[in-house]
């Protein structure tokens, strides 16, 4: 069963993903991989933060010449903007809690339902994983599960054919 899992923050030092039961054998392609996530990065965006990464996945494990190796497929995208909020984002202990906390929730974002979940005060434990940056780990993996699919000659293509009323 092929499954995924993501880890890290917006604004933490990487964004990880782990890729478990991908079969041996399967072509993997790095610099498909990079092309996914540049197209994730020509979207809109509100902010300078989209001009400042330059995605490139990592792969650390469970790819070798670019054959996948049957164990899990561990990979890790740069947050270069992480030198910003070292302080902020550090693991160690926070000898000012109070820097860039935030205390009222986003609207329609998941800040509020986050922060009653895990019972936090500072809502930036909540909107570091609810992030749009989040999803470049997701295109990651999907861009290598795309090319698993190719093996078998499956592609994804589509379009949007209607928006409402208008076609």
């Amino acid at each position: 069963m092929l499954s995924f899992q993501t880890c890290g923050e917006s604004h933490g030092k990487a964004l990880i993903g782990v890729i478990t039961g991908l079969p041996a054998g399967v072509p993997i392609d790095k610099e498909a991989i990079d092309n996914e996530l540049r197209r994730r990065q020509q979207g809109y965006g509100r902010g300078g933060r989209m001009a400042i990464e330059k995605d490139q996945i990592e792969i650390l494990s469970g790819v070798r010449h670019q054959m996948s190796l049957g164990s899990p497929i561990a990979f890790l995208i740069a947050n270069k903007d992480h030198p910003n909020w070292e302080s902020v984002m550090s693991s160690d202990k926070n000898v000012n809690p109070d820097e860039r906390q935030v205390t009222s929730p986003r609207p329609g974002h998941a800040d509020l339902p986050g922060a009653i979940k895990y019972y936090h005060r500072d809502m930036r434990n909540v909107l570091e994983r609810a992030s749009a940056r989040e999803t470049a780990s997701r295109v990651a993996a999907g861009a290598i599960f795309k090319q698993f699919l190719a093996a078998f000659n499956i592609y994804i293509y589509s379009q949007v054919v209607a928006i409402g009323e208008v076609k």
